[in-house]
């Protein structure tokens, strides 16, 4: 595991860890998330081969998951390389509200800011960061510089923050959780 992605894993699990005896783990019954240990949901340690209780699964594979799930099958090491800034928002963001919702909201992004085409052409939003996406995202950031990373992690940002709301609106027990949500997860 290389030392960026181990930051993020990092960052990531502070996000999810309680204060407590067994802080690593959680197991509300009004998050629709089921039980997690180190923030990975039963259901994603399942998909990897955990068969264990949740409670002693150990950090280090969490971390493996979380490097796997989150980091290298999205691509978000890719669009790494072009910008760490938008990859750490599309990780964190695709951990929390899903990685094919994190990679549309980036091609719908690049989609809406390429001025009708002028900048680049349209990439098709299919939840699938290739090589299309990563050459519309080189040419945004050649184009719009600093500024427009900054404007695309405010886009990204807009979306996460859109989509909790809208689960509240769903599902009122998510209510519990939208203050954190926006105090950890919806920032630039």
């Amino acid at each position: 595991m290389n030392s960026s992605v181990a930051d993020l894993i990092a960052e990531v699990i502070a996000k999810e860890i309680r204060p407590g005896k067994d802080g690593h783990y959680s197991n509300d019954p009004n998050d629709s998330g089921g039980e997690t240990a180190w923030g990975v949901t039963e259901r994603t340690a399942r998909k990897h081969g955990w068969e264990g209780a949740m409670i002693d699964l150990p950090r280090p594979i969490a971390e493996n998951i979380y490097e796997a799930e989150y980091w290298y099958d999205p691509g978000f090491f890719d669009v790494s390389t072009i910008s760490m800034r938008v990859a750490r928002e599309l990780f964190d963001t695709g951990i929390n509200c899903g990685t094919e919702r994190a990679c549309e909201w980036l091609q719908m992004a690049l989609n809406g800011f390429n001025r009708q085409g002028k900048d680049y052409a349209d990439i098709a939003e299919d939840f699938d960061i290739g090589p299309a996406t990563l050459n519309a995202l080189r040419a945004y950031l050649a184009r719009r510089k600093a500024r427009g990373e900054v404007v695309m992690l405010r886009y990204l940002n807009s979306q996460q923050g859109a989509f909790y709301a809208g689960l509240v609106r769903r599902r009122p027990k998510d209510e519990d959780f939208l203050f954190g949500w926006f105090d950890n997860r919806v920032v630039i």
